[in-house]
């Protein structure tokens, strides 16, 4: 296993291509699981792929524990990858395919047996182990591919990429479950690329967003979820994304919908001015009372685990996502958020020391509204 150091690195795909990457710094710690989330050509792929060595970076530094490896090959970076289609050899056996990479590296054959049904009995795939590749499933050769990957133990991290695309959306969990398995059992340092944040916030211990050839945030999913950094990580993690309202200021009283609801270092209302907050921490009323916005409810959806209600702020669209149907007499509504959960953002970034308003929510989260 190894640090892995990201130190400027930037990357164009030819002299007049666009830039790929920007001036990415990046600490991928020993040992760590992480995953590189977002949209299909923000560059994480880009960003894996120089890890890997199968691309030189235009610009940077690519550091493991210390050492530039920027000018060694995969082979030399001792890194394991998994991509996102299966990588077998479709004649031999599962063990076969499992003892391959320890072969090549001189490994004993009763030391190489012994590993491959380790790593059998991790995935718990021990019973097909006769069984020749192209003889199984789809999510079955993907699981011996990911073996492929974790035979070796001397690795300095493994790298997977989209590694479920082609698994049955059924079975998507139960191989991320073992991945998390592998990583408490063998601690690898892992770096797993994916458009899904399902998939990453379950996977990592931390995620890093991107957008557009750049870092957004890197942080736990918690915080991510939380205390995103940047409008785009607010928007982009959770479903829905969070609301952006905007607001009016008076002296440093931030108001949306003429409630105040925050206590913010800020001069004066523009248009880069927002609140933030997440449908979850937003609460639907049919009754006027402190820290409650009118609004007018346009319609609702019953999502089975909850009820989504998508309502109106003098012309601006808010979310709530509510445990329950809230009792309503007809589209005109009061709307409240929790005061802890609330965010206030400037020209996309977060914005520090706001003092939320207490009493801006009256009732916690998972309480029937009324």
């Amino acid at each position: 296993m190894a640090e892995i150091v990201l130190r400027d690195v930037s990357h164009r795909y030819g002299e007049a291509g666009d830039q790929a990457l920007k001036g990415i710094d990046l600490v991928w710690e020993n040992g760590g699981a992480y995953a590189l989330l977002g949209p299909s050509g923000c560059g994480k792929s880009t960003m894996l792929d120089i890890i890997s060595g199968l691309l030189v970076p235009s610009e940077g530094e690519v550091l493991f524990d210390g050492v530039d490896v920027a000018g060694l090959s995969p082979a030399d970076r001792n890194i394991a990858q998994v991509f996102q289609f299966p990588v077998l050899y479709e004649s031999m056996t599962v063990e076969q395919n499992l003892r391959f990479p320890l072969r090549n590296r001189g490994v004993d054959k009763a030391t190489a047996r012994r590993r491959a049904h380790e790593v059998l009995e991790l995935l718990e795939i021990g019973p097909l182990y006769k069984r020749r590749a192209k003889e199984l499933s789809a999510d079955a050769k993907q699981l011996v591919s990911l073996g492929r990957a974790l035979v070796r133990t001397d690795v300095s991290a493994i790298l997977f990429d989209e590694p479920l695309t082609v698994i049955d959306p059924q079975k998507k969990w139960g191989i991320r479950q073992a991945l998390k398995r592998v990583h408490h059992e063998l601690n690898h340092t892992l770096v797993y690329v994916t458009h899904d944040q399902v998939e990453a916030l379950t996977f990592a211990d931390e995620v890093v967003v991107m957008d557009a050839g750049q870092v957004m945030q890197k942080a736990t999913p918690d915080v991510l979820f939380e205390r995103p950094s940047h409008r785009y990580v607010g928007n982009f993690i959770g479903s829905p994304g969070m609301n952006f309202l905007p607001v009016t200021v008076n002296g440093t009283l931030v108001a949306v919908g003429g409630v105040d609801v925050i206590d913010a270092p800020v001069e004066r209302a523009t248009d880069d001015l927002v609140v933030g907050v997440r449908p979850e921490f937003v609460r639907c009323h049919a009754t006027p009372g402190p820290g409650r916005i009118a609004a007018r409810v346009e319609r609702e959806h019953d999502l089975g685990t909850a009820v989504q209600v998508d309502a109106a702020i003098d012309g601006t669209r808010v979310v709530a996502k509510l445990p329950e149907r809230p009792e309503l007499d007809g589209p005109d509504a009061f709307v409240s958020f929790d005061p802890g959960h609330l965010m206030l953002f400037f020209k996309d970034e977060a914005v520090d020391g706001i003092r939320p308003l207490h009493g801006a929510a009256e009732l916690e989260r998972g309480e029937r509204t009324s």
